[in-house]
């Protein structure tokens, strides 16, 4: 027998002559399959339109990247008004959701599994749909690397806040040395962004904002911060960015061109716009933040209480940006 196994044989076939597929080591293999191995999480979802009470915090399988994506251990999500809208079932032609939906569009993690450019342990953060979990899934291509000066969790502030902002600011207002921007809502998430992008920009920035908001506006450079609860808007602006839901027909007398993220603006300079995903200008943002150019001020909540801020929100009681921490 021993003499039988000493004879020479056939040649060894290779991994990739058997499989058809390269070989691979078990780190590579072990990480195309990790999310097989962690079995639950838990996840903020909608199974039905309604009230604050559809919100359930469920325990639901960890999802599976597929080809491009990467699979990320969330550290924090964050909340954004339109989700309200999401929740009541407003926004079904927009957004074609399906039902069991996880909430959350922000997200700030660590990649689990890494694609493209990511790698296990890079962390990262992006505009992607269901990043109210703990573990979430997004391609590669569409996240951008998180900043470095801020607390990871904190990154989840800023996507769709501040790639709204920069959009407003950059794209449609077109803001820039010299300019008089008046920002109606600079107390909210967006608005917070955009005070800080329109002065960057070198304009002189005119913001409206409520009594517990007026300290952190001009603290985060406002040349004027005007009390919308006791004095009228001012005139006299090259641009009006509006980012509060209810628009008096009498804002047109307020300024040569408009930019709106929330009702269209009746005049022929005016615009409104949705902000779209864009890891490049999340990339510049990320570079103004890391200089400390930008600064990202926002509450901190855990996940369990997202119902209640929603509850919160309808009542108006929400002040700028708040974060959902997922991560211990």
């Amino acid at each position: 027998m021993l003499h039988g196994l000493a004879e020479p044989g056939p040649a060894t076939m290779t991994v990739e002559e058997v499989t058809g597929a390269p070989a691979s080591t078990f780190e590579t293999w072990a990480s195309e399959h990790t999310a097989d191995f962690l079995g639950t999480m838990r996840a903020a979802r909608i199974h039905e339109y309604g009230d604050a009470s559809v919100i359930s915090l469920d325990e639901v399988a960890v999802p599976t990247p597929g080809p491009g994506e990467v699979l990320i251990r969330v550290a924090a999500t964050s909340f954004n008004p339109s989700e309200v809208g999401l929740r009541m079932g407003l926004l079904q032609d927009v957004l074609g959701v399906t039902l069991p939906h996880t909430l959350g569009w922000d997200v700030a993690g660590t990649v689990v599994t890494g694609a493209g450019d990511l790698a296990s342990g890079d962390r990262v953060f992006g505009l992607i749909d269901g990043a109210a979990a703990e573990y979430a899934v997004a391609k590669a291509s569409m996240l951008a690397r998180a900043p470095e000066r801020i607390p990871l969790a904190d990154a989840a502030a800023v996507p769709v806040a501040g790639l709204t902002a920069w959009q407003a600011v950059f794209e449609h207002a077109r803001v820039g040395r010299g300019s008089r921007v008046l920002i109606n809502g600079a107390g909210g998430g967006v608005g917070l962004f955009a005070v800080q992008l329109a002065k960057h920009a070198g304009a002189h920035v005119v913001a409206t904002a409520g009594p517990r908001s007026a300290a952190a506006v001009r603290a985060l450079g406002a040349d004027e911060v005007v009390d919308y609860t006791s004095a009228p808007l001012p005139g006299g602006n090259d641009v009006l960015i509006n980012l509060v839901a209810d628009v008096p027909a009498s804002v047109t007398r307020l300024a040569k061109e408009f930019v709106s993220i929330t009702r269209p603006i009746e005049h022929p300079r005016a615009v409104r716009f949705v902000a779209r995903n864009d890891p490049g200008q999340l990339a510049e943002l990320v570079a103004l933040i890391d200089k400390g150019t930008v600064h990202v001020k926002a509450d901190v909540r855990p996940l369990e209480s997202l119902a209640d801020l929603h509850r919160a929100a309808e009542r108006g009681l929400i002040r700028g940006k708040v974060i959902l921490k997922v991560e211990a």
